[in-house]
This record gives structure tokens, C-alpha cells and sequence, in this order.
């Protein structure tokens, strides 16, 4: 056959309408089990073609997300555990320490469902070569905890063996002072989040602080001050850093493949209390067992929070009670209430805003502008379970919207919109072409490219980066869970993340979510808390760095 001949064809087959594919199914259906094959084979080959035949409009590269790379033989780093809430937990199992009542737990459900893996992924989490040397939580049910974590060096529940239990320290002042400690977790609430790291930072402990940076905005410059001038290793938790997605979403936009992106979607849904932040009341919990003078907050940082709200009127937004008064609610519902909190902004719009400065290093936004409210949970809380924030950046013809909801779990994730393309990010990575679009419309207009259907997605884990995923395998992936790949193996991001930390510490390198990302997290967050507290649009002067108060909405 001559070669022209062999391009018509291989055209034609690339080609194939609906019409083609129905014909060519019709005549294989005479023959059920080889007939199937026999499509199958031919839709790869056409699979195949057309990958070819877009090559030259659309290229990305099969490399797999890069993190940094354990030091073999590393010194042990001795660490000290401040909060030891959900988070703290969390935190901790990153670095190796669970609770044994965690780890029955985790081998019942895998005796109930055999297709439950997270006790065999904790064991196969690489041994960070850590120690556990100070705890300290004013809970006394969670400072126990934490010394019986920390001593679970073997990784075993209940009945299994177990190491020496490191210190409870009664006040992280103690525990800061302590010198057989290397490096602090801080997990406590969002009002001491910058004074403890200010604190651990003067008294020459690496920080690993849980997000968001700072809880008022005069902090913020001060915790960026300290850790400039001590020179500690600082990460922020935004374990999203080391999402794979994330890395391939910053290769494409990079490349253009998505033409000019000008506005981005991001949102957070959940639906139940827990979500919500009404967490349950732990049994033992009572004024003797919590030091409340110490969770009431740091005298300075109260100060600049009430000056704040007073100078502005917003004093609705405070209490109700007194800040001294005994409550078991507040304390582990402390979310819920600014007294403590950075609201949805703080807690939640924060991880959104990092995936996106990951993935186009967009930096503190010119503006932001919010609304929302109390609307579902009345239950005396003063944060809003409704939230929607504008940002803009005008020197990168760029808006970004934030939507959150506290009463919905409707699926939606972060969606990047190009003129000629839009991206949908979350676990996993899908394109799906403009049907306008300039760039791709001549293949397009040959049947090349869909339209209707993402025409590339990426799912970790894969062997090939553009992947058809069973629906199982899609289902988690959209919902969320947080894992990544490295060289084939499945990780947790949290203790991916911490181990970037700690070799940070190690080699002498900056982490992904260093100080000055921490701080662009921080003030753009600020901005959408108070546009929202003050009914105003905020705005960043870059020169001053500072945030300025537009006129009212």
C-alpha cells in the first residue's frame, strides 16, 4: 500500500463519526467475545492515533511529581508536641505517633472490610527518624493521650509494646525551655497560632505551625519578623503542597495549555456538625481537667483583637460571654466564634487560596470583597456558615471566586477557566477543551477533540498520565482524599509534608510553605475576614504592604 494510501486511511480512522462506530460495533456483534476484542483493539489503536495527532497542540510531560528527598542516615531530630485536638492527632500520625485506641480502631475496620488499608498505609509511612521527647496540652484527657502516642514508637494498638512516654509539660512555655527539644508541632487554636511561634522561634526551635499563620493582622508581621531574624526552619500546614495534581496543574498552566486564565472557582461544601465544627464534648472534660487562663488567649493578641473590632463597630461579633467564663462548648467548638477563630477564611479559604498560589504564584490579591452569614447554624456562633469572597488581581487579568457552604455536600472543586481550556483540580486532574477555543479549534473542527467530555485527565498513580480510571477509583479521587504518589508508592500529604519539614532541618533548605508563603496565606485571608466583618471591599497596598479600607458596599 502506498504511503499517501496509509495517511487517508489512518485519517479516516482518527475521523470516525458516531456513524462509523456504530457500524463498525454492528458488524462486530455477530461475534459477542471476539468481537469485543476486536473493537477494543480497534479503539485503543484509534486512541492512540489521535494522541498523535494532537501532539503537536497539546503536550505534557509523564514526569511524576518531585518532593524532597529523606537524608540517608539523618540526625534524629527530637520533637515537642503543643496541642493534641483532632489536628494535633492528625499531625502527629503524620510523623509516626498514633494513639493505640487509633490503631484498634483502624485494624477492626480492616477486619470488617478488607478493602479498608489505612492501619497497613500508616505502617508502610517511612520512619522519619524522630522522636517524641515533650507534649503539652491544658486538656488533661489529651495531654495523657499525647504521652500515650508518643510512646507508641512501635506503632501498635492496645495490647502491643510500647517505649518510654515523653514529658507532658503543663505550659508550652515549659516545653519551649526545654533542652532535649529540636523542633516544635503547633496544633492548638487559631488565636495562639503566631505568639507560640514567635515564642518557639526566640527560644531556637524549628516550627511546624498548623494554618492559619496568625489570628490578627498586626501578628502577622510580627511571627514573619521573628522567623526572618532567628533563622529557624518554618512550615506552615498546608500539606496540599504536596499534592502531585498540584504540580501537574502548574506544568500545564505553565505551558498555556489552557490559553489565558482569567477566573478561577474554588469552593468548600460539607454538610454535617462535624463539618460544621460542632464537635463532640469529651467525656472527663470539666473546669479541673482544662486550664482555661490558658486557652483564654495571650493578653497582647486579645488587645489587638479588640481594638480592632471596637475601633470599627463591630463589637456584635464578640462574645457572648467573657472571655474568663468556663465553657465546654467554646472550648471545643472554638471554631465557631472570632473570640478564637479565623472563620471560613482562616480555616478552610486558606487551603483553597495555597493550592492556587502553588499552582500560579498569584501572591496577596488587590482586592477582596464578601458576603454571607449565620443562615443554617444557629447556635450562637458569630463566624458565618455561609461565605463568598471576591478576589482580583488586575495585573494578571485575574479573579478568583470563593463560595462555601456549611449545609451542603454538593461536590464541586477547584476549577481553572482558560479561554482555551478549563482545568478541574482536586485528587485528580481533568481538561476539558472550549468549544470556542482558538487554540484547539482546528482539531476540533476535525472531530479530534471532544468538547463535551474532559479530553485529558490525569490520575496519580497511574502509569499513564492520561488515564481511563474505573468509576471506584474516580469516585474517591473526586471526593478528595488526600494522598499522593512518589515512585509508585501511595503517601499520606500531611506526613509528606512534615518530612519536607524535617529534612529542611536536615539539609539546610527552605520547605514549599515557608514564611513568606505563610504570610501572603495570611493577609489575603485577613482581607476576606474583614470585607466580610466590616461590609467594605479590602485592599492590598504592595508598596506598604498593608491593608487599606475602600468605601462601604
Amino acid at each position: 500500500m502506498a504511503t499517501e494510501d496509509i495517511k487517508n486511511k489512518s485519517s479516516q480512522e482518527q475521523q470516525m463519526p458516531d456513524k462509523g462506530r456504530r457500524d463498525a460495533l454492528k458488524t462486530l456483534a455477530t461475534v459477542p467475545v471476539l468481537g469485543a476484542l476486536a473493537y477494543g483493539v480497534y479503539k485503543t489503536r484509534k486512541n492512540a492515533l489521535q494522541s498523535r495527532n494532537i501532539s503537536d497542540v497539546f503536550q505534557v510531560s509523564n514526569k511524576q511529581a518531585v518532593f524532597l528527598e529523606p537524608q540517608k542516615d539523618g540526625k534524629q531530630i527530637r520533637l515537642g508536641i503543643i496541642g493534641f485536638g483532632i489536628r494535633g492527632k492528625q499531625l502527629m500520625r503524620a510523623a509516626g505517633f498514633a494513639e493505640p485506641s487509633w490503631i484498634d480502631e483502624m485494624k477492626e475496620a480492616n477486619r470488617k472490610n478488607k478493602k479498608d488499608h489505612r492501619y497497613e498505609q500508616y505502617l508502610e509511612q517511612d520512619d522519619l527518624n524522630v522522636v517524641v521527647n515533650g507534649v503539652c496540652d491544658i486538656f488533661d484527657v489529651y495531654g495523657e493521650a499525647a504521652q500515650l502516642a508518643g510512646s507508641n514508637i512501635y506503632r501498635e494498638g492496645s495490647d502491643g509494646k510500647f517505649g518510654p512516654a515523653p514529658k507532658r509539660y503543663r505550659t508550652y512555655q515549659e516545653l519551649l525551655a526545654a533542652p532535649d527539644i529540636d523542633a516544635v508541632i503547633i496544633a492548638g487554636p487559631d488565636h495562639w497560632h503566631s505568639t507560640m511561634a514567635m515564642d518557639a522561634a526566640r527560644a531556637g526551635k524549628h516550627v511546624y505551625c498548623e494554618k492559619p499563620l496568625s489570628w490578627t493582622v498586626p501578628e502577622t508581621y510580627m511571627v514573619r519578623q521573628v522567623i526572618k531574624e532567628t533563622g529557624v526552619v518554618f512550615q506552615l500546614g498546608h500539606q496540599g503542597r504536596q499534592t502531585d495534581c498540584y504540580q501537574k496543574a502548574e506544568e500545564i498552566i505553565g505551558n498555556g495549555l489552557l490559553g489565558p486564565v482569567n477566573l478561577i472557582e474554588v469552593c468548600t461544601n460539607r454538610n454535617s456538625p462535624n463539618g460544621a465544627w460542632v464537635y463532640d464534648i469529651i467525656e472527663g472534660a470539666n473546669p479541673n481537667t482544662i486550664d482555661w487562663k490558658q486557652f483564654e488567649g495571650n493578653p497582647d493578641r486579645i488587645k489587638e483583637y479588640m481594638d480592632y473590632m471596637t475601633k470599627y463597630g463591630l463589637e456584635r461579633y464578640v462574645g457572648p460571654d467573657e472571655r474568663s467564663k468556663f465553657s465546654l462548648e467554646r472550648f471545643f467548638r472554638w471554631r465557631c466564634w472570632w473570640d478564637y477563630s479565623t472563620g471560613l477564611s482562616g480555616d478552610l479559604l486558606t487551603h483553597e487560596y495555597d493550592a492556587v498560589n502553588q499552582i500560579m504564584h498569584v501572591g496577596i490579591p488587590h482586592s477582596a470583597t464578601s458576603s454571607g452569614g449565620v443562615y443554617f447554624f444557629k447556635d450562637g456562633r458569630t463566624v458565618p456558615d455561609v461565605l463568598q469572597t471576591t478576589f482580583e488581581w488586575p495585573d494578571k487579568d485575574l479573579t478568583m471566586l470563593y463560595s462555601a457552604t456549611l449545609a451542603s455536600s454538593r461536590n464541586r472543586g477547584k476549577v481553572f477557566m482558560g479561554h482555551d481550556a478549563s482545568m478541574e483540580v482536586s485528587n485528580i486532574l481533568a481538561i476539558t477543551v472550549d468549544q470556542d477555543s482558538t487554540r484547539y479549534a482546528e482539531k476540533i473542527q476535525q472531530g479530534i477533540i471532544p468538547t463535551d467530555t474532559p479530553f485529558y485527565t490525569y490520575v496519580p498513580g497511574q502509569d499513564s498520565s492520561d488515564s481511563v480510571t474505573s468509576p471506584t477509583e474516580l469516585y474517591f479521587a473526586q471526593r478528595g482524599l488526600l494522598y499522593t504518589y512518589v515512585n509508585g508508592k501511595r503517601y499520606d500529604t500531611t506526613h509528606l509534608h512534615i518530612r519536607e519539614w524535617l529534612e529542611c532541618i536536615r539539609q539546610g533548605k527552605t520547605p514549599s510553605c515557608n514564611i513568606d508563603r505563610a504570610f501572603e496565606e495570611a493577609m489575603t485571608a485577613h482581607m476576606g475576614t474583614r470585607a466580610y466583618l466590616e461590609g467594605r471591599t479590602m485592599y492590598w497596598d504592595k508598596d506598604k504592604e498593608e491593608i487599606v479600607r475602600g468605601e462601604m458596599a
